[in-house]
């Protein structure tokens, strides 16, 4: 019961905190998780939530980073013929 209201919260926060459009890959899927695995090492989900966020983010920009970088030369050899 108390994970439930644990993930609800961590849900309520990180939709309040959206305003317009924003991109959040990698944070919902990541607190998900992070919330899941300090749930189960010692009863720290909130903790385990804002963690996974961060690295769910940073793993997100990361490929989104690495998949510009695969598109970039293609669209410059294009453009330069």
């Amino acid at each position: 019961m108390r994970s439930k209201l644990v993930m609800a919260m961590v849900c309520a926060i990180a939709l309040a905190g959206t305003t317009g459009v924003v991109s959040a890959k990698g944070c919902l899927k990541g607190a998900a998780v992070g919330g899941v695995a300090g749930h189960v090492a010692g009863h720290h989900g909130l903790v385990g939530a804002a963690g996974g966020c961060v690295v769910g983010r940073h793993m997100a920009n990361k490929k989104a980073a690495k998949q510009n970088m695969q598109t970039a030369p293609a669209a410059q050899t294009t453009t330069a013929k």
